[in-house]
């Protein structure tokens, strides 16, 4: 929590309370991994057709939230975060909840293994008690972990799937749900498309991802066989090692007189 010594806060502490901040940010935080570059270029082409039917529906990038906090101010930065509005935002710079006639209805976490930008445990915390934000979308690409929450009961509350496998955000008239390897979202039912150069980066990605699992389901196949081989031929040893038991362990018959 960042504290700021005037009183009442004022807009130019806030303005000056998000230089402090973005100076302060460790290289970490800009070292975005593939999976979340990869799915925040699909949300954002997802939102960007979305506008199409919605212009209210705005959708902001790495933009960094404040709001009063005791006596300082609170801070966090979703990956994407969507409200509803009419009217642009007053500051480009930060969304100082004071100044601002609308609040965050969505914010998106997309968390990598190979990248820990952020305490993104941390965040979740601060928009579940702290902002209580409608919706909160957090997506793990590696484990194809989709969840999202919606704040009810003063609390965050994980939504469960509908009987298309996606989760509803009807202020936005949206659903959010897995597609082949990424979270995609429909309007109304039907899938937001993408850009044609994305779509072919994604339909790329896809073949890949298929040949590696082909690859590895044969590797798997080879193996299952050759196991297969070894424990027959195991087999037919212990059979033949059994069957020269029986051999020697035969007595000699005794010779008859004469």
């Amino acid at each position: 929590m960042k504290r700021v010594s005037a009183r009442p806060l004022t807009e130019e502490d806030y303005h000056r309370a998000a230089a402090e901040y973005l100076a302060s940010l460790p290289l970490e935080h800009f070292m975005e991994a593939t999976p979340q570059s990869t799915q925040r270029r699909v949300t954002l082409g997802s939102f960007d057709h979305l506008r199409v039917f919605r212009p209210d529906v705005h959708l902001f990038n790495e933009l960094l939230v404040q709001y009063p906090l005791g006596d300082g101010l609170g801070q966090v930065v979703p990956d994407n975060m969507a409200l509803i509005s009419e009217q642009p935002i007053r500051d480009t710079g930060s969304f100082n909840l004071p100044f601002e006639s609308v609040q965050p209805l969505l914010v998106m976490e997309y968390v990598s293994l190979y990248s820990q930008r952020k305490d993104y445990k941390d965040s979740l915390r601060k928009y579940e008690e702290q902002l209580k934000v409608p919706y909160c979308l957090m997506f793990y690409p590696e484990k194809q972990d989709l969840r999202v929450y919606r704040h009810a009961r003063g609390r965050y509350q994980k939504m469960k799937p509908n009987a298309a496998g996606r989760y509803p955000i009807p202020e936005l008239d949206l659903e959010a749900g897995l597609l082949h390897g990424w979270v995609r979202f429909w309007y109304k039912g039907r899938l937001l498309e993408l850009s044609s150069e994305l779509q072919l980066q994604l339909d790329a990605e896809k073949q890949r991802a298929d040949q590696e699992k082909q690859r590895a389901d044969q590797e798997k196949q080879r193996a299952d066989q050759e196991k297969q081989r070894a424990d027959a031929a195991e087999a037919e040893l212990e059979r033949l090692r059994a069957l020269l038991g029986q051999q020697g362990g035969k007595k000699p018959r005794a010779k008859g007189n004469g």
